[in-house]
């Protein structure tokens, strides 16, 4: 296997996991920081953008794992390349968003 197949998956792993706050937010009808936002990335967007916007990622994503090479659930080294690009996407965006949305509070003691 190609080690392009392995970085397709990490980038198709971390599109997917990028789609989940903007439609998730879309569908719930609220605003989310989107890169169409002024500024981009800190202000928000209408829910419409953002169902559009975790769409593409989805199609993305999909391009990047379903397309390329051949990905196969029982393969270690697929699953581990689409889950670390899933989990370092998932850590910057809590770290990213949640200084705007109270998620980055220190613990009380």
């Amino acid at each position: 296997m190609s080690w392009l197949y392995l970085v397709s998956y990490f980038f198709g792993g971390a599109f997917l996991a990028n789609a989940v706050p903007h439609v998730v937010s879309g569908m719930m009808g609220r605003p989310f920081q989107s890169p169409f936002a002024k500024p981009a990335g800190q202000g928000l967007s209408s829910s419409t953008v953002n169902v559009l916007w975790g769409f593409f990622n989805l199609v993305v994503g999909y391009l990047l794992v379903c397309r390329v090479g051949d990905f196969d659930l029982r393969d270690g080294s697929d699953v581990a390349a689409l889950g670390l690009g899933v989990f370092l996407l998932a850590v910057m965006a809590a770290r990213q968003f949640g200084r705007f949305n109270g998620g980055n509070s220190p613990a009380r003691s």
